[in-house]
């Protein structure tokens, strides 16, 4: 039996404080907010209790942040897209930032099973002054359980209306795309990082941005393989190749406090689920 699950999450100003509202059907659900670094700032950690989506499953989330409030979402664990008799596992995700609005769209990791056909689908909307610090984190197959990723199909699509898109087709037996040093080269984890801002960057704050990470990459481990850059304007991106999600995550996760702190003036602190 296929699910399909929706939850809305609406982040509004109520007393002081940036609160969650939210509305869900089927298995797709937020966790109390929590306010480690006080009222301004909400977090909160997105749940799929059936841990991963087969062929026919649907996941839709459609977040909402009104002016000038702080969110940081993330999960729990990865998102599972399991083998597929034929059918698409889709998971879609719509971010919208009204005026000055800050988001932090931070999920664990995305694994591909071997004969999985997914789709994970990012659609981001910013107003004037609005700002996200999000990353996708991709994993085609479980290498370290010697279950490689040799059959199925994984469609990523990243996309700004009008300002920025990213979308790419990975089929497992395309072996001149995973393997070739034009392409994966055999990396079988693949992540990006990106600060999105709905005003377009000036140069100096868009050469800060580029500076602080590039900065972190260059005294990483996985520097040869890992950089920034900036289609546009509105758009600073890292991406990373890797052997394994964790060096990966490693990296992403300094960046993204060398951005909040650098950027925003708020202290580099990580959700406490990730230290659990």
């Amino acid at each position: 039996m296929a699910w399909h699950a929706q939850l809305q999450l609406n982040y509004t100003h109520e007393a002081g404080r940036c609160v969650a509202r939210h509305q869900h059907t089927g298995p797709l659900r937020i966790l109390q907010s929590l306010y480690p670094e006080g009222d301004a700032i909400c977090h909160n950690v997105l749940i799929h209790p059936p841990g991963g989506l087969v062929g026919g499953d649907t996941l839709e989330l459609n977040v909402q942040a009104a002016a000038h409030t702080h969110a940081l979402i993330t999960t729990p664990g990865a998102t599972r897209f399991y083998r597929s008799a034929g059918e698409r596992a889709v998971q879609r995700t719509r971010l919208t930032l009204q005026a000055n609005a800050r988001l932090e769209w931070l999920p664990l990791e995305a694994i591909c099973y071997n004969d999985c056909n997914a789709l994970n689908h990012i659609q981001i909307e910013l107003a004037a002054g609005a700002e996200l610090i999000g990353w996708d984190i991709t994993s085609l197959g479980l290498p370290s359980a010697q279950q490689p990723f040799v059959q199925g199909q994984f469609e990523q699509h990243i996309e700004m209306p009008g300002v920025w898109l990213e979308r790419g087709v990975i089929q497992a037996q395309d072996s001149l795309l995973l393997h070739s040093p034009l392409g994966l080269a055999g990396h079988t984890c693949m992540a990006s990082l990106f600060f999105i801002a709905g005003t377009g960057l000036t140069r100096p704050r868009k050469e800060q941005t580029l500076a602080l990470a590039r900065d972190v990459i260059a005294a990483h481990p996985l520097a040869s393989t890992s950089g920034a850059s900036s289609p546009n304007g509105h758009v600073v991106v890292v991406r990373v190749l890797a052997p394994a999600v964790e060096p990966a995550m490693q990296l992403l996760k300094t960046v993204r406090r060398a951005w909040r702190y650098g950027l925003w003036n708020v202290d580099a602190a990580d959700p406490r689920i990730w230290a659990m």
